[in-house]
C-alpha cells in the first residue's frame, strides 16, 4: 500500500517509528476496556499455566472451573448476556473478551466457550422468556453449569441426521428424550464429564408421530453430582491437550422432561400435542436456529488469531536475542531475524495475522449488529453466516502454521515444556475441526457464492444446491463473474489498459484486491461451468458435486482472502498520517503480495503474471521483509500480550534482561 511518506525505492525510504501503545489502542478498538479487565485477570490468575503442567486431569479439571466462576464474577464473561439477568448487553464486548482471553490457558478460553458461548448462547438465543428467567441469572455466575450436547458420534457435521429422538407424550405433557443406538450417543460435549448439571440437547422432535425435525430441549443430566435417572455419563478421557476441560459423552433412556423444556422461540409444541412455528418451512427452521449460533463461529476465529499472537510474539522475541554464526570474520554473531530466511518465515506471519485481526473486526461487528438488531435482516444474516465461517476457517488453519513454524524457529529451546508452545499446539489444534469443520465451513462459504445468497438460500441441501446452481443461477453466475467483464472493470481503474496486470505497482493497494478480486471471481465461474456440464451430461448431482469439491474449497479460499485484504486495506486507509500508517501499510503490502506469490501457479496459469512479473513479486515481498524486521518487536508488543502469559524466560528474555534488542 503506497504512502505519502515513504517511497518504494530503496533510496528514499524512510523508516517509520512504531508507537507500541498508540498501535496497541488501534488493535484494542472501541473494547479496550474489557480487553484490559481481560488482561488483569490473565496476570492474576497466570499461576494456571503452571498449574496445567502440575495438576493431575482431574485436579486440573476443578482448577479450571474455579477460574471460570472467579473469572465470572469480574463480569467478563457475561458481557453477552441481558443486563437484566446480571449481564452486559453487549455481544461484540463478549466476543472481544473472549479473544483476549485466547493468550492465555486455552482450557479456560473454552470452559468459558462451553458454559457461557455454547450453552448460555443456548438458552438465550433459541429460548424464550420462561428459561431465561429460570436459568440466565446463575448460569451468568458460573453457579449453573451446563453443557452443550449436539455432536454426536456417528453424525459429526450432519447436524440435520441427528439420532436423538425427543417424542411428546401428550397424556403426560412431557417430551422424551431417547438415545437410538450407540452412533446416536452424544460426544465430545465439553463441561459433560464432570460439571454440568443441565444440557441442550439437540434431538429429532416427534409429535403425533410424525418427525418435525431437530429442536433443542433443556435436560437435567445430573441430580446433586450424580447422573440423573434414565441418563448415562462416561468420561472422555485424556484428549491431545484441552484437558482442564471435562468432555464426555450422554446417553438417554426415556428421559422424561416438562412440555416447557422446548427451548421455544422459534417452535413450540401446545399442551394437546399440536406443533407449531412461525417458520413454516423446515429446511429454513433449521438453519435459522443454528444462525442464532454463529456467535460460536466468530469466537473461535478470534481465538485463533490471537493464539497466533502468542507463538509469535514468542519466536520474534527470541529471534532478537539469539545469535547464530558470524556474517563475516571477527564480527558478532548474526541475530535470528537478521537472516533473509528467517524473515521471510516469521513476518509474512506476523503481516497475515494483523490482517486476520481485521477480518475478525469485521465479523465482530457484523455480529453485534445482527444480534443487537440494528441490521437484523435476512441477507444480513446469510452474509454474517458465511463470513463468519470464513475466516473461522482461515484463522484457525492459520494459528495451527503458526504455531508449528513459530516452534521449529526456536529449535530446540522450542520444543521445551517451560514454554507455551506444547500447550499451544496441543490445545489449539483442535480450533479446526469445533464450530464446524473447515473444510465443511468452506463448503458453507462456497454455497453462498454460487446461489448469491438467494432466497432459496436455506432450503437448500447439498444437492439441492446443485440443482439450483445448475438450473435457473448458472447462466447468472457465469454473467456475473465472466473475465471480459472483470477485466473491462479493471481497465476503467488501472492507467495500463489492457495490460493491467503489468503496468501496475506492485504496491498499489488497487491492483492487489484487483489481482484477488478476478481470481475468485474467475474460479466461481469455472465451478459453475463445471457443475452445469455435469447435470447437462445427465450425471447425479451428488457425484458431480463431490468431483468439483476440490474447486469449491478453492473459490471459498479465494473469495475470503480477499476480503481479509479488503479489511486490512480499508482499516490502514481510515488511519491519520503516522509512523503507525506506514507501519501498517508495510504490513498490508507484505500480506497482499505474499498471498499473490503463494499461489503464483494460478496466476501464471491464468495468464495475470508473467515470469519476470512473478520474480519481482518476490524480490518485493524480500525487500518488505527487510522494512518490516526493524519495526518487528513493536508490531509484536503492540498485540498486548501480557508478558506472563508468554512463560518461556530462554526464549524471550527474563525482565532483568531489559528490552529485546531491536
Amino acid at each position: 500500500m503506497a504512502t505519502d511518506n515513504t517511497s518504494t525505492a530503496a533510496s528514499g525510504y524512510v523508516q517509520p517509528e512504531v508507537d507500541v501503545r498508540a498501535l496497541t489502542e488501534v488493535l484494542d478498538g472501541e473494547y479496550a476496556e474489557i480487553r484490559d479487565l481481560v488482561r488483569t485477570n490473565l496476570v492474576t490468575y497466570a499461576s494456571v499455566l503452571e498449574e496445567a503442567d502440575e495438576l493431575g486431569i482431574d485436579a486440573f479439571r476443578e482448577r479450571v472451573r474455579e477460574l471460570v466462576v472467579e473469572m465470572a464474577a469480574t463480569g467478563q464473561t457475561g458481557m453477552g448476556f441481558p443486563g437484566k439477568y446480571g449481564g452486559g448487553d453487549d455481544i461484540g464486548a463478549s466476543i472481544a473478551a473472549f479473544e483476549t482471553l485466547a493468550f492465555g490457558d486455552l482450557s479456560v478460553l473454552v470452559k468459558v466457550g462451553v458454559q457461557f458461548g455454547l450453552f448460555g448462547g443456548a438458552i438465550l438465543h433459541l429460548g424464550t422468556e420462561r428459561h431465561h428467567d429460570a436459568h440466565l441469572p446463575d448460569l451468568i455466575t458460573g453457579k449453573l453449569m451446563g453443557c452443550f450436547a449436539m455432536t454426536e458420534a456417528g453424525h459429526g457435521s450432519n447436524v440435520q441426521a441427528l439420532g436423538t429422538v425427543a417424542r411428546y407424550d401428550a397424556a403426560a405433557q412431557e417430551f422424551v428424550v431417547t438415545t437410538h443406538g450407540d452412533q446416536a450417543r452424544k460426544d465430545y460435549i465439553g463441561n459433560a464429564a464432570r460439571h454440568a448439571e443441565l444440557a441442550v440437547v439437540f434431538a429429532q422432535l416427534e409429535v403425533g408421530g410424525k418427525s418435525e425435525g431437530v429442536h433443542a430441549f433443556v435436560v437435567p443430566i445430573r441430580v446433586g453430582g450424580e447422573a440423573a435417572p434414565g441418563v448415562r455419563i462416561e468420561d472422555d478421557g485424556r484428549k491431545m491437550g484441552l484437558n482442564g476441560v471435562d468432555n464426555g459423552r450422554i446417553w438417554f433412556d426415556g428421559v422424561r422432561v416438562p412440555r416447557e423444556a422446548l427451548l421455544n422461540r422459534f417452535a413450540d409444541v401446545t399442551a394437546e400435542g399440536v406443533y407449531e412455528s412461525p417458520i413454516e418451512n423446515p429446511d429454513r427452521r433449521f438453519f435459522t436456529m443454528l444462525g442464532t449460533l454463529v456467535q460460536g463461529r466468530v469466537s473461535v476465529g478470534g481465538a485463533g488469531v490471537n493464539a497466533a499472537k502468542v507463538a509469535l510474539a514468542i519466536a520474534t522475541k527470541y529471534a532478537l536475542r539469539r545469535r547464530q554464526f558470524e556474517a563475516a570474520p571477527d564480527t558478532e554473531e548474526q541475530l535470528l531475524l537478521d537472516y533473509g530466511l528467517h524473515q521471510r518465515r516469521l513476518l509474512p506471519l506476523i503481516a497475515r495475522t494483523y490482517a486476520l485481526h481485521f477480518a475478525q473486526d469485521v465479523v465482530r461487528t457484523q455480529l453485534h449488529e445482527v444480534f443487537s438488531g440494528t441490521e437484523d435482516d435476512a441477507q444480513a444474516r446469510r452474509r454474517l453466516e458465511s463470513r463468519a465461517a470464513g475466516t473461522k476457517a482461515l484463522a484457525t488453519w492459520h494459528a495451527t502454521r503458526v504455531v508449528q513454524e513459530c516452534r521449529e524457529a526456536c529449535g530446540g529451546a522450542g520444543y521445551l515444556s517451560v514454554n507455551r508452545f506444547a500447550a499451544l499446539k496441543s490445545d489449539s489444534d483442535i480450533f479446526t475441526t469445533f464450530e464446524g469443520d473447515n473444510h465443511v465451513l468452506m463448503q458453507l462459504v462456497a454455497k453462498g457464492l454460487l446461489t448469491h445468497y438467494a432466497g432459496e438460500f436455506e432450503d437448500l441441501d447439498q444437492l439441492g444446491m446443485v440443482r439450483y446452481v445448475t438450473g435457473l443461477a448458472v447462466e447468472t453466475v457465469i454473467e456475473r463473474t465472466s473475465a471480459h467483464k472483470l477485466l473491462e472493470r479493471v481497465r476503467d481503474l488501472r492507467p495500463g489498459g489492457g495490460e493491467w496486470d503489468q503496468e501496475a505497482g506492485l504496491l498499489d493497494s488497487e491492483y492487489q484486491l484487483t489481482m484477488l478480486r478476478y481470481r475468485e471471481e474467475h474460479m466461481l465461474a469455472g465451478v459453475a461451468r463445471r457443475l452445469k456440464r455435469g447435470i447437462d451430461q445427465k450425471r447425479n448431482p451428488g457425484v458431480v458435486f463431490s468431483q468439483v469439491q476440490d474447486h469449491v474449497i478453492a473459490v471459498a479460499h479465494a473469495h475470503v482472502e480477499r476480503l481479509v485484504l479488503e479489511a486490512f486495506v480499508d482499516r490502514v486507509r481510515a488511519l491519520p498520517e503516522s509512523g503507525n500508517k506506514v507501519a501498517l501499510g508495510l504490513l498490508c503490502d507484505l500480506f497482499a503480495l505474499s498471498t499473490i506469490e503463494a499461489d503464483r501457479a494460478w496466476f501464471m496459469e491464468h495468464g495475470r503474471l508473467t515470469v519476470q512479473r512473478s520474480k519481482a513479486i518476490s524480490r518485493e515481498v524480500n525487500d518488505l521483509c527487510r522494512k518490516v524486521r526493524p519495526l518487528a518487536a513493536g508490531l509484536v508488543d503492540a498485540w498486548g500480550i501480557p508478558p506472563e502469559m508468554l512463560r518461556a524466560p530462554d526464549l524471550v528474555g527474563r525482565p532483568e534482561d531489559g528490552a529485546a534488542r531491536r
